[in-house]
């Protein structure tokens, strides 16, 4: 086994903060289809909006899901030494499923192709005692609850808010809703960054313990994150973000339903508050997943024939796929890296 160094460390976390700038460029969308596809923000105002919010999203609701997302693999069973070719064949993996997803424009979970990739990677170098699967199922579960959710609280948003200004002037509501829809945007790009930035720092942190940063006498249960691993994860999305995803925009915007600023607050709204419980809580959600059954949820308020629901099946199968083909691809990677390091 080839004893990793300080340049391959630094390489690796280079090849993490790669993979939070493409979690950034997918998931832009996320932020700010909403806001563009009903005309409140311009394309440029949206983007330079959403890495903000990203970025300051660094000093919001602590480190619960980094801390959540170190402890997929098993420090304490697995090498040592084999933990950053695990870390760098996961991320291979996740980014591998990140681009192929973004060339279609499929909006899927940079979250889990993460949590596949490190899955696959960690059952090739040590078998299925090296993942902790309580974490993983925890994970898989919340992949079928929280979509759930951001459709019920979608829905139900939606519908308390036409029962409120059912007697308002409707030129008056859509002005009003234009301007609050500045404040669900924000919210949902911070919720974003406080999920998303997070699952990066998730897995540095093992990184860092692989050459013993935190010491000899170190918990690999109980990690802390360092600040400037918070600063640099949230940075790295923050630019990706900048950069835009179009090809999903397009999609997210304009492709599952049509939207009005009202419509745009409530999923916006909706969403957020589904991905900053999750965050508090320690569980790593897709944002993408969510935002995008946030949408269904508010376009079901206008009739069930308004969405749809083709584009709809197509991205479930996206989502359906993300965790097995990522893991496959960490899973080879590894395969192919043990014969490179002689492991």
């Amino acid at each position: 086994m080839i004893e990793a160094s300080w340049g391959l460390i630094v390489f690796i976390i280079g090849v993490a903060l790669v993979f939070d700038f493409t979690n950034g460029f997918h998931d832009s969308a996320n932020s700010i289809s909403t806001v563009v596809s009903t005309k409140v923000l311009s394309p440029r105002s949206a983007v330079l909006f959403a890495a903000f919010f990203n970025f300051i999203a660094a000093f919001g609701f602590g480190v619960a899901v980094a801390s959540t997302i170190s402890k997929i693999i098993r420090l304490n069973i697995v090498d040592t030494a084999a933990v950053p070719y695990i870390i760098l064949c996961a991320l291979v993996g996740a980014i591998s499923w990140n681009l192929i997803t973004w060339f279609f424009g499929i909006p899927t979970s940079s979250s889990h192709a993460l949590i596949g990739g490190m899955t696959g990677a960690g059952l090739s170098a040590a078998g299925i005692a090296a993942i902790k699967w309580s974490t993983v199922g925890e994970v898989a579960l919340f992949m079928i609850i929280s979509p759930l959710i951001g459709l019920a609280c979608g829905f139900l948003f939606m519908a308390a808010i036409l029962n409120i200004t059912k007697t308002a002037n409707k030129l008056s509501a859509e002005t009003h809703f234009r301007r609050l829809q500045l404040f669900s945007a924000a919210a949902y790009s911070f919720s974003h960054g406080t999920n998303d930035a997070q699952k990066t720092m998730g897995i540095i942190v093992p990184l860092l313990f692989s050459i013993g940063y935190f010491g000899a006498a170190a918990d690999p249960n109980h990690l802390p994150v360092p600040l400037w691993v918070i600063l640099i994860a949230h940075t790295a999305i923050a630019l990706g973000t900048l950069s835009g995803g179009w090809r999903i925009v397009r999609t997210m915007g304009y492709k599952i339903t049509k939207l009005r600023p009202v419509h745009g607050f409530a999923a916006e709204t909706a969403g957020a508050s589904t991905i900053i419980g999750a965050s508090v809580a320690g569980i790593p959600v897709s944002t993408t997943h969510i935002i995008c059954t946030s949408i269904m949820g508010v376009g079901t308020t206008m009739g069930t024939s308004t969405v749809k629901w083709g584009v709809a099946r197509t991205i479930m199968w996206a989502w359906i796929l993300t965790i097995p083909i990522s893991a496959l691809i960490g899973f080879v990677a590894f395969a192919v890296t043990r014969i490179m390091i002689g492991y």
